[in-house]
């Protein structure tokens, strides 16, 4: 589901995108190609966790240049996540939605 949503992510894999490993191989190829810093990448896994972190990352990735600050985005998002206001499910269906035509509520 996350790969039907953020398919430009794919671009940067060596292999391809078969499971989580090859995933977060990925994400950390992309992470600094967008700008994210280090420690805003810290920040985003301790607030969200590996997975929900990089679940942002490639949506970010897939929002493209709707995004001024891909890190400054990233750091709102893990601060809004260690408020319990923010997961990756609505921005994931969002993306979704937008591939297939669908509007969201």
């Amino acid at each position: 589901m996350v790969l039907e949503a953020c398919p430009d992510l794919s671009d940067y894999s060596k292999r391809g995108i078969s499971d989580w490993r090859d995933f977060l191989a990925t994400v950390n190829v992309v992470r600094p190609l967008i700008g994210i810093s280090p420690s805003a990448w810290e920040d985003a896994q301790e607030a969200m966790g590996e997975v929900y972190a990089a679940i942002a990352l490639a949506c970010i990735l897939q929002k493209g240049p709707v995004i001024n600050s891909a890190g400054g985005y990233l750091r709102e998002l893990a601060r809004k996540a260690k408020a319990g206001e923010f997961s990756v499910g609505p921005m994931l269906m969002a993306l979704l939605a937008q591939r297939t035509g669908r509007k969201t509520a």
